[in-house]
């Protein structure tokens, strides 16, 4: 994947942007930097559907060195990094040779290439450029999941029904494809079917149901009491969850 720009935004909101370098860290490369307290995305997953994903990450630097643009970021050993642009703040001053700063990191499958295979765990490494040249790259010993994203729909009828008849949930789950930046089918995926009694605050998990070959989803229930269906999918190592819309039937 080759990750064309990198975009940090600095003092006055003046822009730099370069080519970025492949390599993946393997400790310092310069030393005398360390970064501590580094978070992605509150340690959640980077779910990225197929349009532009903004991802909040943080980190402390702490170094008597001159720099131009720290930053963290996601690598595979042997492969790219993976992002789009980063944006990172100025120094936000904890004391004379200590920084906070605060970054986003932009994932973006509409604009730029992005495979498939790219979903899955990644390392995060932090980095700084030294003015006059150099550079500390560093393995911050993190993993972070990046996901596709999923999408269920739902349908129950019919509306409304005669209470002990049979309703008929159907839906489909689809999955982003970075590759053709389209969402497509996903087939073989166990479903839940969840209720939700009107009046009551929650769901509950009625059924499990495995996606066709086509995304799509099928079953029946029998009516006894009005409420709300939907289908919710727990996700993998790849994919994100997601949950339906509600498709609320009333029972007569």
């Amino acid at each position: 994947m080759g990750k064309q720009v990198w975009r940090v935004v600095v003092a006055g909101c003046a822009a730099a942007a370069f080519t970025t370098v492949a390599a993946a860290p393997a400790g310092a490369a310069e030393g005398g930097v360390s970064f501590s307290r580094v978070q992605v995305n509150g340690g959640k997953p980077i779910v990225i559907g197929v349009s532009e994903v903004a991802v909040p990450a943080s980190f402390r630097m702490t170094t008597t060195h001159k720099w131009n643009y720290p930053a963290v970021f996601l690598y595979r050993k042997g492969a790219d990094r993976l992002w789009h642009a980063i944006e990172t703040s100025d120094c936000i001053k904890v004391k004379s040779d200590v920084c906070d700063f605060n970054e986003t990191m932009y994932f973006d499958p509409s604009v730029w290439d992005m495979r498939n295979s790219e979903a899955g765990a990644w390392k995060v490494g932090a980095e700084v450029y030294f003015k006059g040249g150099g550079a500390d790259v560093d393995d911050k010993g993190l993993t972070v999941q990046v996901k596709r994203n999923s999408r269920l729909t739902v349908n129950a009828s019919p509306e409304p029904v005669a209470k002990g008849k049979t309703i008929t949930v159907t839906g489909k789950v689809t999955r982003a494809n970075w590759e053709t930046k389209k969402y497509g089918s996903y087939g073989g995926r166990l479903v839940g079917l969840q209720f939700k009694p009107a009046g009551a605050t929650s769901y509950t998990t009625v059924k499990k149901v495995y996606s066709n070959g086509s995304g799509n989803l099928r079953t029946t229930v029998k009516a006894s009491k009005t409420g709300t269906w939907r289908w919710a999918y727990n996700g993998n190592t790849t994919t994100g969850p997601s949950t339906s819309s509600g498709d609320h039937v009333v029972v007569k």
